[in-house]
């Protein structure tokens, strides 16, 4: 690998393509030259990299020559036809959509926790699901001291999750509210705004959704645990940045509060947010725009055996986004 890499972003004027860019500037990733790819009504759009406009381009069957790592975050059915197209052009594409996250021959990576499997790769690498890796943050080092068995979760979900026209939407749904208007939809089926849905990605024929399963699957993929299981409600709250999720974790081991505190506050990527006396736990507008994630409100399960009642924040258009896939590209150059 080139060690000042050309770098594609596919999916660039988009809320996560956006975030990508600002995170290769800011943890100063060594890139020899940037590609900013997009759909063609994104076409000649600029975009700012150290300083510098960058044109947006044209994504193309012909794009990836001489590149040497894409960053894709355009959505499945792009990644599906595009990502196999850059990898047999002898670029290393690294997926932030569903496309290949549980497809064998794809290592799916949180750096923190498999960064061994990126060598793996044949040419592809999957990021997983931004709730999936927040939780898996707090939840990996847990594993690694107590062995985990199962968990029960629900997610709270911000809206910035679905795109830019979500966020748009709960905006305009508040201002509707107050204003005492009508309030109108056209992104989720019920309006959001003082509202939740339990509702996140399709229902499947379990009635569970499709992003529920997602944290058995993928956290069975990331941790190398087949055996774990997941009960997830995902909900969508009217939160603009950052998912939180609320978990009961069962070990094979017996937990104490201390030596889970221990173990957390040692954890890559992970802040220790808990005082309950003075108020003090991890919350999304704290979360919003930070590289960490966030654990608190720590507790003994009393209705599981070495079970552990926990919280976890983070920023999911980062760590469970664009960090996460620029921290990849950095392993690769590792």
């Amino acid at each position: 690998m080139n060690r000042t890499p050309h770098v594609a972003v596919v999916g660039a004027t988009g809320a996560v393509g956006v975030e990508m860019i600002e995170t290769l500037e800011k943890r100063n990733f060594p890139v020899g030259k940037l590609t900013l790819l997009a759909s063609a009504r994104s076409v000649g759009r600029r975009l700012k990299f150290k300083g510098v406009d960058h044109t947006v381009t044209e994504l193309t069957r012909d794009s990836f020559k001489g590149i040497d790592i894409a960053l894709f975050s355009a959505g499945g059915g792009i990644s599906r036809e595009f990502a196999p197209i850059a990898a047999a052009a002898g670029c290393v594409v690294v997926d932030n959509s569903s496309a290949f996250r549980m497809d064998d021959s794809v290592p799916l990576v949180v750096p923190e926790i498999n960064p061994g499997d990126v060598k793996l790769h044949k040419g592809i690498l999957a990021n997983p699901n931004c709730t999936t890796a927040i939780t898996l943050m707090a939840l990996y080092p847990l594993h690694q001291a107590f062995g985990v068995r199962r968990v029960f979760a629900s997610s709270y979900q911000a809206v910035s999750g679905t795109g830019a026209k979500a966020v748009e939407e709960l905006e305009r749904q508040v201002r509707e509210y107050v204003a005492g208007s009508p309030v109108t939809k056209e992104v989720y089926p019920h309006q959001i705004a003082f509202n939740v849905l339990p509702h996140v990605d399709s229902f499947l024929p379990s009635g569970y959704t499709k992003e529920e399963m997602k944290m058995e699957n993928e956290g069975r993929k990331i941790m190398h645990h087949p055996g774990f299981r997941a009960s997830v409600t995902c909900v969508r709250v009217p939160v603009f940045r950052a998912h939180s999720v609320a978990v009961s974790a069962e070990f094979e081991k017996p937990v104490t509060l201390e030596a889970a505190r221990a173990v957390l506050s040692k954890a890559p990527g992970l802040d220790v947010v808990d005082d309950p006396a003075n108020k003090s736990y991890p919350m999304p507008l704290d979360v919003s725009g930070k590289y960490n994630c966030a654990v608190g409100r720590l507790r003994l399960d009393c209705a599981l055996d070495n079970g552990l009642c926990f919280w976890v924040a983070g920023d999911q258009l980062l760590k469970g986004a664009a960090l996460n896939a620029v921290q990849i590209a950095e392993e690769l150059l590792r």
